[in-house]
């Protein structure tokens, strides 16, 4: 079969945590930059096409610009990136699993985090800021996007960064049911769409859309750091929760599961 059964994904997942704790810390760089700078592709893309549509059509031309916006994600799954919020599921599912310790876990997400970062705003500043890509004519967007995401309270940024990650996570989760490369990419097409869509917050795609905003002389990093802490919280609770224990919890066969590492 070219499909993994719900029981299998489960397995696959703790496998990909066991994989990713192994990883070296110049690795993890090395692949979460890239997958930072994948997903801020994925937002320059949005920008692109709902810059141009015209205004009159209105919300579908949200819908529009959703369809685009999984190819950072696709990108970065088909080429092995570590994405830190595919890593808020995997990694604690894998803990939980008793695969990996809590360190592992904090190891991952430190360096992912870092990575992802200077991946996403490397973008923003020379395909943004210096070619211009989220300024000039696309500038109104790129602040009124930044906008919305930094002066949302923290208890809206917390939520809606739940509902992003439930959703990127089961297209991670998709990702994993398939064993070819067509599957997967349809797998985390409609999900993540689903999320760019609606309007949740994504915590790396923010590290993009608002260092944008700041490059061009909008907002601040004092601004930006109460988001960036309430979307962080909010999509691990997300990922974690409401995906990778959910699932194991409903899936996994506890009579297998090994002794803790310590």
């Amino acid at each position: 079969m070219s499909l993994h059964s719900p029981k299998e994904i489960v397995s696959v997942a703790v496998q990909a945590g066991v994989t990713k704790n192994q990883i070296s810390v110049s690795s993890l760089i090395i692949l979460g930059f890239l997958a930072g700078a994948f997903i801020a592709f994925g937002f320059l893309l949005y920008l692109r096409v709902i810059n141009q549509l015209p205004a009159e059509w209105g919300s579908f031309n949200v819908l529009v610009g959703a369809s685009v916006f999984p190819v950072g994600i696709i990108l970065t799954v088909l080429t092995g990136g570590e994405l830190l919020t595919g890593n808020m599921m995997v990694m604690p599912v894998t803990w939980i699993a008793r695969q990996i310790n809590l360190k592992g876990v904090l190891r991952n997400w430190f360096w992912v985090t870092l990575a992802n970062f200077l991946g996403s705003i490397t973008v923003a500043w020379l395909f943004g800021h210096m070619l211009g890509l989220t300024e000039g004519d696309y500038l109104k967007k790129t602040v009124s996007i930044a906008s919305a995401k930094v002066n949302a309270d923290f208890i809206q940024a917390f939520i809606s960064g739940i509902g992003c990650n439930w959703l990127v996570c089961l297209a991670t989760w998709l990702a994993f049911a398939s064993k070819d490369v067509i599957g997967k990419i349809f797998a985390m097409w409609f999900p993540v769409m689903a999320f760019v869509a609606i309007g949740f917050q994504h915590v790396v795609a923010n590290m993009f859309i608002v260092p944008a905003a700041i490059f061009a002389g909008y907002l601040s990093w004092s601004e930006y750091l109460p988001n960036f802490i309430a979307v962080f919280l909010g999509n691990t609770v997300g990922g974690a929760v409401f995906v990778g224990l959910a699932y194991f919890i409903a899936l996994h066969p506890r009579q297998t599961t090994p002794s803790l590492r310590d």
